[in-house]
């Protein structure tokens, strides 16, 4: 059973573990990568001992990194 339910947005990102991290009661930090959240993963888990969190997220904000700027986007344009 999960620690606790933690919101992305309640997560700090560092950049040195290049993971989103959460305080752990142990002092350590619960970690997750990008990389785990665009494959669908929401467990962050604890390198020092047994609890894990569930991370709530929005797996579109993670998937294909910038999808939705690579849309064709059809614009009218006025012609005179």
């Amino acid at each position: 059973m999960s620690y606790d339910d933690v919101e992305i947005e309640d997560m700090e990102w560092n950049e040195e573990l290049k993971s989103f991290t959460y305080p752990c009661p142990c002092g350590d930090l619960f970690q997750i990568t990008k990389e785990e959240l665009r494959i669908g993963e929401e467990i962050a888990r604890c390198p020092s001992c047994s609890l894990y969190i569930t991370v709530i997220y929005n797996m579109e904000d993670f998937i294909g990194g910038d999808s939705n700027n690579n849309k064709n986007i059809q614009q009218s344009v006025a012609v005179a």
